[in-house]
């Protein structure tokens, strides 16, 4: 179960990193290039937002089966 429990924090880490980092690109991006943003329908923030709801909905997942997985372990 161990094997499994890292599996899912490192899931959860590179979730995280990956939202993080393009978070700060795309507001970069945003500041750097505003002429590209303006052009579409959408807010420039759209695709934050998308990434992070994405991002929220894995980390609980992920948190939920650890929490489950750490309930089992513990059953005599």
């Amino acid at each position: 179960m161990s094997k499994i429990k890292n599996v899912l924090n490192l899931i959860r880490i590179l979730f995280c990193g990956y939202f993080v980092g393009h978070s700060v690109f795309v507001v970069w991006n945003h500041y750097k290039h505003p002429e590209i943003y303006a052009m579409q329908s959408a807010p420039w923030y759209t695709t934050i937002l998308v990434d992070g709801i994405i991002t929220l909905a894995v980390v609980l997942a992920c948190t939920l089966i650890i929490f489950v997985l750490n309930h089992i372990e513990k059953k005599p």
